[in-house]
């Protein structure tokens, strides 16, 4: 652990955690890195890109945006996180909202106004 770096502890359920590692897993990642990673997915609608099937991810866990951080500074003397994130997630928030209402067209997701998100529409 990088010495700037503090513990965060959470509970969920051990069917999630396995999701969670088997996605890590795919993706190449630590599970903390995994988590940290998704929790700044949601925060910012940021999304994180699988390895190509049969790929076999470096020794090295590597985020996979590399490509497009050197593509947003090519040409830049200097840019802020906030330019660099809004570079590399352009798009994603068009894709997502196509996603959703698809999805919601075939009744496998829901909004909740009340509840303030969506979910899963369960199986019958």
């Amino acid at each position: 652990m990088a010495d700037d770096s503090v513990p965060v502890k959470t509970y969920v359920p051990p069917y999630q955690k396995e999701r969670w590692r088997e996605h890590a897993d795919r993706l190449g990642m630590s599970q903390s890195e995994f988590v940290r990673t998704m929790v700044q997915a949601g925060r910012r609608d940021f999304a994180v890109p699988e390895h190509p099937s049969g790929e076999k991810p470096d020794e090295e866990v590597s985020s996979g945006l590399e490509p497009q951080v050197k593509d947003a500074l090519s040409g830049e003397d200097h840019r802020s996180w906030d330019d660099l994130l809004e570079a590399v997630t352009d798009g994603v928030e068009g894709r997502l909202e196509e996603a959703l209402e698809s999805l919601q067209e075939a009744n496998a997701v829901q909004y909740s106004g009340r509840h303030g998100g969506y979910r899963l529409v369960e199986e019958s």
